[in-house]
């Protein structure tokens, strides 16, 4: 079972990032066939420093390294060292739909958000079902949000079979309903769009500032909280952890007594310890750039080797062989 995932390099990975896409698809390695790409390509949709999208790419992949993806079990490239996918999708492309990309929701949202639209943005999902079928990609983990692009893909999938003949695998999505989609330090979903992040490796006093800056309602700490599981530091508490000890605070705030301060403190707390040992492999890997570098061009070698007998593949199909 083939298993595809990627991150896009606008900024600093945080834990929606985690939770949502890396922790399932890193997972994922103990049975299947994983592979990752650092989505440079889509970045400049809202990227336009080369300087910074080279720093951001070489710190995906710091991250991804240092929460457990094994090059020696997986695949990790930069998206842009396979050029083939820009390719496909301009193949996919021109049996795409207008009215299937109009209603794509993260472009309504961006847009609604203020972000400048353009093509790139527009055409993002185009570019995405590219990422997915160049590399017969059988299963997508995703966030919930980006359930409707991995059906969308599945959609130009079947209409270039369709169109064609029998061409691509059409992927299924893959989403844990309890971390799908994770909200943000306003309640929104988080995200780097929003600027309402908590970074998995950021530096100390920035985090825990971020953490206990987190809004609360005025209700005094003896007031019973019988909405406590819809608390934002709650919910935050139950990724980061033991489950026992998340319910422990949930079952103190609900019954009063507990003071929002404190569950803030608990949180930031849990958050530290948990990415702890991730913190210092990615330390490790930051000293050597070499290496890690190294690491991305052998497996762009290893994803060009199965994109060029799918491309071919595409390509023969449309008569363009």
């Amino acid at each position: 079972m083939r298993t595809l995932t990627g991150i896009t390099p606008t900024g600093t990975v945080h834990i929606g990032n985690y939770f949502g896409a890396m922790r399932p698809a890193i997972e994922a390695q103990a049975g299947g066939d994983c592979f990752y790409f650092i989505a440079d390509y889509h970045s400049m949709t809202s990227l336009t420093d080369p300087a910074q999208r080279r720093a951001n790419t070489l710190g995906v992949a710091l991250d991804w390294l240092a929460c457990g993806l094994d090059p020696a079990r997986s695949v990790i490239w930069r998206q842009s060292d396979v050029a083939g996918v820009t390719e496909l999708m301009w193949l996919i492309g021109t049996l795409t739909p207008m009215g299937l990309l109009e209603r794509a929701h993260s472009y309504k949202d961006k847009i609604a958000k203020g972000i400048s639209p353009n093509f790139g943005l527009f055409s993002y999902p185009v570019l995405m079902a590219a990422d997915i079928l160049l590399y017969d990609t059988q299963r997508v983990p995703v966030g919930r949000d980006q359930k409707q692009h991995v059906e969308m893909t599945r959609d130009i999938a079947i209409k270039f079979n369709q169109t064609y003949g029998e061409t691509f695998v059409v992927p299924e999505s893959e989403i844990r309903d309890e971390v799908s989609v994770v909200p943000g330090l306003d309640g929104q979903k988080m995200s780097k769009s929003y600027g309402n992040t908590i970074e998995i490796f950021g530096e100390e006093k920035a985090m825990r500032k971020k953490i206990m800056g987190i809004v609360m309602d005025s209700r005094t700490p003896q007031e019973p909280k019988p909405d406590a599981d819809k608390n934002l530091a709650i919910q935050l508490l139950k990724l980061v952890a033991p489950a026992a000890v998340a319910a422990d605070y949930e079952q103190r705030l609900r019954a009063g007594g507990l003071g929002y301060g404190d569950l803030k403190k608990g949180l930031f707390e849990h958050y530290w310890n948990y990415f702890a040992a991730a913190r210092v492999r990615r330390a490790e890997l930051a000293a050597d750039p070499g290496h890690v570098n190294r690491v991305l061009a052998e497996g762009a070698e290893r994803a060009r080797a199965v994109a060029d007998k799918v491309l071919q593949r595409a390509r023969k199909a449309s008569g363009l062989a």
